[in-house]
């Protein structure tokens, strides 16, 4: 049984809480979904405290079954972290709104190490949905998180990701901030960043201008293709010195 208490925090407007006793015994709220989750709720708290996730655990049979109904990307980390403690099987967290998988944990080795994983910083939801959609379309492994707290909050538990992408529609100063912690968390990985007219994130690795997917796909392609070059020769290195 997870030991949180969701039960003091309230949606937002004053609307009434909606609670219920989930598998794991943990108070689910529901608040009004929004769209923009870039900008702060009244009170100061990021949006992504108020989202809904649903906790996944993937059966030997492949199918997945729902556990748990969170409200909190930081309650869902718990709850996915706390389920994973107690299982060997794949389990995952999905936002509710948008349906993509935002968490992975007991993932298999062969698995990672056969999909070329991408984390995408947005600060747009239909943007980065349809960015998301794209690459997965391409065979890419796709996290999408909206904006810096979201990403710095899931990276703490980074697995593996050939590369990290951040999205335009934010201030300069905020996109200039995540990539700056970027680098500094994960200075092998490599950036992407996608820029309105006219500006530029200096200590990413490659600056493209938002516009069609034509301009960075091409160099998705070019940096995963090195990557999983470099990793089939560590492992090859790794299995040679066996």
């Amino acid at each position: 049984m997870l030991p949180i208490t969701l039960s003091a925090l309230t949606c937002p407007g004053g609307r009434r809480k909606v609670q219920a006793t989930t598998l794991l015994n943990i108070p689910i709220i529901c608040p009004q979904p929004r769209r923009r989750v870039s900008t702060r709720r009244p009170g100061g708290k990021p949006a992504h405290m108020h989202r809904v996730y649903k906790i996944f655990e993937v059966m030997p049979n492949g199918s997945p079954q729902r556990v748990t109904v969170v409200s909190g990307l930081e309650f869902a980390k718990v709850a996915i972290q706390d389920l994973a403690k107690h299982t060997s099987n794949e389990c995952s967290v999905v936002d509710a709104t948008t349906h993509q998988v935002i968490i992975q944990m007991n993932v298999a080795r062969a698995k990672l190490r056969a999909t070329r994983r991408i984390f995408q910083i947005a600060y747009d939801v239909d943007l980065g949905l349809r960015r998301a959609e794209l690459l997965r379309s391409r065979g890419y492994g796709v996290i999408s998180v909206m904006g810096n707290q979201a990403a710095k909050l899931l990276l703490s538990s980074i697995q593996h990701y050939g590369l990290f992408i951040v999205g335009h529609a934010a201030p300069e100063e905020t996109r200039r901030e995540i990539v700056d912690w970027l680098r500094a968390e994960y200075p092998k990985i490599k950036i992407l960043a996608l820029n309105p007219p006219n500006q530029q994130i200096l200590r990413a690795d490659y600056n493209v201008r938002q516009n069609g997917p034509e301009n960075w796909l091409p160099i998705v392609t070019q940096v995963l293709a090195n990557s999983l070059d470099s990793s089939a020769s560590s492992n090859a290195s790794t299995s040679g010195s066996g």
